[in-house]
């Protein structure tokens, strides 16, 4: 009993001290890191979050957060955006999440997915970016506990900045490539409550279209978004931002592939092209504001630091 109630006393000690070392993080000049846990069901994941401070920083600097693709390299979309960050005064914070505890369904689905193996029912097409998705053997298990989901660790992101730095902002805007621009447009359609303001999702492999015959990840059917939902995410300031040359002859990334996905297109050009107009569609057919655009760059392909450059300018540089 002694050393059960020895061990529980540790435990206890140790989230103190845990949670005591989250709610006091430094945030100096520079490029550098803090951990936080992760969310709901992950409170023992670390979180590792890069920032860039700008040396002009003060009460007024804004906030980007950056959502990285799906190598999860947050100091290296940290690093491409340091240019912007001393140029224009923001502050960067660009989270990692760790692959071994955010697989696909935990990262790139948001953690909407409870159960998602694939090993069964997706193949690798060899020599070619490609991967296949047999739909008649592939499982995705909704996972309904909205709490669980990642998206409201970015809020949390940006409070803990806060804290720390004591700016003004009271909002923030995001920038996410490949998986982070899948991450992103699931982001405002589903957790459109957050305190994000302009949004941009860059070249995205697929998308979740609002489309109610179809269920998650590849449409809303068995989601409960109700139209109340869709009219809070319509009015976010969303960006599909795409680059020109993300088409049929780019080969960087994986893409996704199936009988299901490919009405979106079969490159991610396409894709977020149909995603865009999909959505504009359904808020017309239900008589919803939309304040969703559609972006893209000429002479890009799947680069996110040529797409970074680009959105510094798209968001800053006027």
């Amino acid at each position: 009993m002694k050393i059960k109630i020895i061990g529980l006393f540790l435990t206890i000690l140790s989230t103190i001290n845990f949670a005591t070392a989250q709610n006091n993080i430094e945030i100096n000049e520079g490029s550098g890191s803090f951990i936080i846990s992760g969310g709901k069901g992950y409170e023992n994941v670390d979180l590792t979050v890069y920032y860039h401070k700008p040396k002009k920083f003060n009460k007024s600097t804004r906030v980007l957060v950056v959502i990285p693709g799906s190598g999860r390299n947050g100091d290296g979309y940290r690093d491409s955006w340091i240019e912007t960050s001393e140029k224009h005064n923001v502050l960067i914070l660009s989270p990692s999440y760790p692959e071994k505890n955010y697989n696909y369904g935990g990262y790139h689905l948001g953690n909407m997915i409870t159960v998602l193996d694939i090993r069964k029912g997706f193949s690798y097409k060899k020599g070619t970016n490609q991967v296949w998705m047999d739909e008649d053997v592939a499982e995705f298990n909704f996972n309904p506990k909205k709490e669980e989901w990642i998206y409201s660790d970015f809020d949390r992101i940006f409070m803990v900045a806060k804290k720390s730095l004591k700016f003004k902002a009271k909002k923030y805007d995001m920038f996410g490539h490949s998986a982070g621009g899948q991450i992103l447009h699931r982001f405002t359609i589903f957790y459109p409550q957050s305190k994000a303001d302009r949004i941009l999702a860059s070249n995205a492999g697929s998308y979740t279209p609002t489309e109610y015959n179809t269920d998650y990840p590849f449409g809303i059917k068995n989601t409960n978004t109700k139209k109340k939902n869709l009219k809070k995410s319509f009015r976010k300031n969303l960006t599909i931002f795409l680059g020109e040359l993300d088409n049929a002859d780019e080969n960087g990334g994986k893409m996704l592939r199936s009988k299901t996905v490919d009405i979106q297109g079969t490159h991610r050009l396409a894709r977020g092209t149909y995603f865009y107009k999909h959505s504009l569609q359904t808020a017309k057919e239900l008589k919803l504001k939309y304040n969703w655009k559609l972006k893209v760059i000429l002479g890009i392909g799947h680069s996110q630091r040529k797409m970074a450059k680009a959105a510094a300018k798209y968001l800053y540089g006027n």
